[in-house]
């Protein structure tokens, strides 16, 4: 004999919508302990000082008293309360995500075809928070019912189309579990490039700007373009160096990036093509973790157009993530590398979630996730850290607010 599959049990869906005040949800959970029912759900949701409360509720014994309780509850408080029959609890399925939008500004034409590539991938959105208002605006999606990998491919058209930043996500512990951020240096934590600037005080900018375009171009790889840069660099003395490290400007946003990342226990890194002779003493007055870089050779207070030891190049940065994960005991998937340029391209790829920054095209079509605004701080929303949490927690120790 067959057995039918028992039908799902019969719920109630109370929603509460009105002006929001102190008291609303203790009153109607009040209200709801006079019946024997139980509590199968809860979302809540308060914008611009609208609330919206939504439980669900098993089958109650009385549900005539309880929906007469409940209409008179609402004439009291001067909201709408409305009871909804139906069945079964609400099980999201499976193939969770999380979809961050990052808009500078954010328009409602974004949103809607984000919407629209979600429901073409048969996924529901189950709820839409609020990470940001400024200096960008960010929401987050939970999105249920369609494949992370997929579902990133899709929404990568429409980021490009509508001008926003958006990150997929699967959800779940392993998005929680990143402990270690590794960031390139030059046009990322710092603004331009420090090799330049060293050619400014040389008097040879153009002949490094002509060695980069060649290396761009394809005709040198990095270790080559480094060497043949730090060439023309020779004779200039070591105070030009200090006088450069003092002229470094660190982008928007990074000092709150690092600041929320250490208090969350996270470990930061850098990992740079550029100089020790910059990076260490960023690493010390950010209180970075880890930095790895190249070295200037400096001979009698002059430097000698060489550098010490091999080249900090795309592979060796790579190298570094991997070294300075192993260090902490985190594996790789736990890890975030940052960047803009080809040369931390395997670090991206090698990284738990790879960002561009403000990056070339080959790197942002080659990352898990593109960030086109300046504020550097924008990667904490990519975390599920909201701009409300990182202000709470600046104005509890007395941290400056940018």
């Amino acid at each position: 004999m067959t057995l039918r599959p028992e039908p799902p049990a019969r719920t109630l869906l109370v929603t509460l919508t009105g002006r929001d005040r102190p008291g609303l949800t203790a009153q109607l959970f009040a209200a709801l302990s006079d019946y024997d029912v139980e509590v199968l759900d809860v979302e809540q949701v308060t914008v611009r000082g609208r609330l919206v409360l939504a439980v669900l509720l098993d089958d109650p014994s009385d549900e005539v008293a309880l929906r007469r309780s409940l209409s008179e509850l609402g004439s009291k408080l001067d909201v709408d309360v409305e009871v909804t029959a139906g069945h079964g609890d609400h099980r999201r399925p499976p193939g969770r995500a999380h979809i961050t939008v990052l808009g500078f500004p954010l328009h409602p034409g974004a949103i809607g075809a984000l919407a629209d590539t979600v429901a073409a991938a048969g996924a529901n959105i189950d709820r839409i928070v609020r990470l940001a208002s400024y200096p960008v605006t960010s929401i987050e999606l939970e999105v249920s019912g369609a494949d992370p990998d997929r579902l990133k491919a899709s929404v990568a058209a429409v980021a490009l189309t509508e001008g926003v930043d958006v990150a997929v996500q699967p959800s779940g512990l392993i998005r929680r579990a990143k402990r270690l951020v590794v960031m390139d240096v030059d046009s990322t934590l710092v603004q331009g490039e420090v090799i330049e600037m060293l050619a400014e005080h040389a008097g040879v900018l153009d002949q490094v700007a002509a060695v980069t375009a060649r290396a761009m171009a394809g005709e040198l790889d990095f270790a080559e373009s480094l060497r043949e840069r730090v060439r023309l660099l020779a004779g200039l003395p070591a105070s030009a160096v200090a006088d450069v490290r003092a002229a470094v400007r660190l982008a928007p946003g990074a000092r709150t990036l690092i600041r929320t990342l250490k208090r969350l226990d996270y470990r930061c890194a850098i990992v740079s093509g550029g100089f020790t002779q910059i990076t260490d003493q960023l690493a010390l007055e950010l209180g970075i973790d880890y930095a790895a870089a190249n070295t200037l050779e400096i001979v009698d207070g002059v430097l000698t157009g060489r550098v010490v030891g091999p080249v900090l190049d795309r592979a060796g940065k790579a190298d570094a993530l991997a070294r300075f994960a192993a260090a902490e005991g985190i594996p790789l998937s736990q890890t975030v590398a940052v960047g803009d340029g080809a040369n931390d391209l395997d670090m991206i790829a090698a990284a738990g979630l790879g960002i561009a920054f403000n990056a070339k095209p080959v790197v942002r079509s080659a990352a898990d996730t593109a960030v086109n605004v300046p504020y550097l701080d924008a990667i904490l929303y990519l975390l599920g850290i909201s701009r409300d949490d990182i202000e709470a927690a600046d104005a509890a120790d007395g941290s400056p607010t940018p």
